[in-house]
């Protein structure tokens, strides 16, 4: 700020859900409502009594602990507000056939992978096997986690404990953005429930006030585009054009609906993203129900075909039930901040949810703001950076998404060949492709990235099964010397700490009925950790050996030479 601007003393933020009470509790924690540095700030969220949000959006990615503990959430009243469960990573069904046409399985962990004295271990899993492990068993407990519906903690664990793994959330949309406004309002936010009916533009073309329904006209300097997929400010006001996916990405329909959980006792830690016709269906275990729905192309299926099929997949559990139908825009405002307006959520952009970062692109989009945050000059070079991080972070997205279409095999469907054959693949991704053919994904390939690494994207290659089945022609090669031995010392370790690990973590309901409050005193030990009551105690038996990485293993990416 110059000695003679003025600084942005008044934040309106129009629209509510998530996107908007994000906004609202990161704005007013980094900033507070009271006085900073000599400015005092006032934060108001405008939000339309009559216009419901969208809502679908109910996992998240490994970020969203960092955001509630820095905010000052308790994860345990979030756990309990929210009816929210942990999330070990994603688990994807029928997206590929092996060679006798039967659907592969396999999970997308968030855990990432180690390198031997420097080389990646998928180079060792490529060229040696794993004696029957799949890839993810290669690399962490995710998989068997998953099997045995363990959370990522031990009970009796603070707060935002790491456990064994990077772990995120599924949650209750509503109700996070429900908890979200008592904490905001609490801070001193300013809730108007009120209609915007107009924008009013001064002569530079800037927002100078909002027409409101019942409260009449109102001034801003700051205002924040909350308004979902209408962008009622950034594209219908200040008529910033919006920047069209779909000739990369088909899916542009959803079907949501809600259903009761099979069985009580069993809450896997993973989403579930399972293949269907003409799109996917995504599964989200809450601690009291499923979310679910079915997202698909309008091309390949109307609203009623669609309808049925998801209805057929998911049996007698959704019967009576009746999904809610939303239609998506795909894709990103050209520029996510202009003049004095930011938008942020869907309203700045959508790319389908099969990765959940919708929440987390909305959080790197404030946390953006807040890092070059305008005095009422609003200098272009502060909002060409923003622009240029937003328009990454989504392109980043976008690429991440299409591999999964791009890798594709199946042909039982005209939608499957249509995604893979029939849709552009961005030239970024593309040049990535051709090269993996030669090489596994390396550091240098992806550059600067937000939310996926190269270690990623080794995963959903090997998930797929993409070189088993022919892709690259068997030429991938690294030219470097591999240590067989190294690598079966490296895998005897890794099932020992599998097995300690497995042992050592609680059954996720138990875990969560801790978080919430409502364990029962009366549980017995091995009974919250999902094991079996002892029978008879050996004398003298030897506890399971902690497991000691060698020397020659290090971390993701660390001293890596790929």
């Amino acid at each position: 700020m110059t000695a003679t601007s003025k600084p942005v003393e008044h934040i309106t933020i129009v629209g509510g859900g998530t996107a908007g009470w994000l906004a609202a509790n990161l704005l007013s924690n980094f900033f507070g409502t009271g006085k900073d540095q000599g400015v005092k700030r006032h934060i108001t969220l405008i939000e339309s009594p009559n216009i419901a949000t969208v809502g679908v959006g109910e996992a998240t990615v490994p970020a969203m602990p960092r955001m509630l503990r820095q905010t000052g959430i308790s994860e345990r009243e979030f756990f309990k507000a929210t009816n929210a469960s942990f999330k070990l990573g994603v688990k994807f069904g029928n997206w590929n056939h092996d060679a006798n046409g039967k659907p592969i399985d396999y999970i997308n962990p968030f855990i990432g992978s180690r390198d031997i004295d420097g080389i990646p271990m998928e180079h060792y899993f490529h060229a040696l096997g794993a004696k029957g492990l799949n890839y993810v068993q290669s690399i962490s407990a995710t998989h068997e986690l998953g099997e045995m519906c363990k959370g990522p903690r031990a009970l009796g664990k603070k707060e935002f404990d790491k456990g064994t793994s990077p772990y995120a959330y599924h949650l209750d949309a509503g109700k996070f953005a429900g908890m979200l406004q008592k904490v905001c309002v609490a801070r001193g936010v300013t809730h108007l429930r009120d209609d915007v009916v107009d924008v009013e533009l001064d002569d530079k073309g800037f927002v100078a006030a909002l027409q409101l329904k019942e409260n009449g006209r109102f001034p801003v300097q700051l205002v924040i585009d909350c308004t979902g997929f209408r962008g009622l400010i950034i594209n219908q006001a200040l008529k910033e054009p919006f920047v069209d996916y779909q000739k990369y990405l088909a899916n542009d329909r959803a079907l949501a609906v809600q259903i009761p959980h099979p069985d009580k006792e069993k809450l896997l830690p993973l989403t579930c993203s399972t293949a269907l016709g003409a799109g996917w269906v995504w599964r989200v275990p809450l601690w009291n129900r499923i979310g679910t729905g079915y997202v698909f192309s309008s091309a390949h299926r109307t609203d009623e075909q669609a309808r049925d099929e998801l209805m057929a997949h998911l049996g007698d559990g959704a019967k009576g039930l009746e999904p809610r139908v939303i239609p998506m825009r795909i894709g990103r405002t050209r520029k996510s901040w202009v003049k004095n307006c930011v938008a942020i959520g869907l309203s700045a952009g959508f790319i389908e949810p099969l990765e959940s970062t919708a929440i987390h692109m909305t959080e790197m989009a404030i946390r953006w703001l807040l890092t070059y945050f305008p005095d009422q000059e609003f200098s272009a070079p502060k909002r060409d950076r923003y622009n240029k991080l937003a328009n990454n972070l989504y392109d980043e997205v976008r690429d991440f998404i299409c591999i999964h279409y791009a890798m594709g095999n199946r042909t039982d469907d005209p939608y499957w060949i249509d995604a893979r054959e029939g849709l552009e693949v961005p030239d970024s991704l593309a040049e990535n492709l051709e090269l993996w053919k030669y090489n596994l994904p390396a550091e240098a390939d992806v550059g600067q990235f937000n939310l996926f690494s190269p270690g990623t994207y080794r995963a959903v290659l090997f998930g797929k099964k993409v070189y088993e089945n022919g892709y690259g022609g068997g030429r991938v090669s690294s030219g470097i010397a591999l240590d067989p031995d190294k690598w079966d010392t490296y895998l005897e370790n890794l099932r020992k700490t599998v097995r300690v690990i497995t042992r050592d973590m609680a059954d996720h309901r138990t875990l969560l009925a801790e978080l919430r409050g409502e364990l029962r005193p009366a549980a017995q030990p091995w009974a919250l950790t999902g094991g079996q009551a002892p029978t008879v105690q050996v004398p003298g038996a030897a506890k399971m050996p902690r497991f000691k990485v060698p020397d020659f293993v290090t971390g993701d990416a660390d001293n890596a030479i790929l």
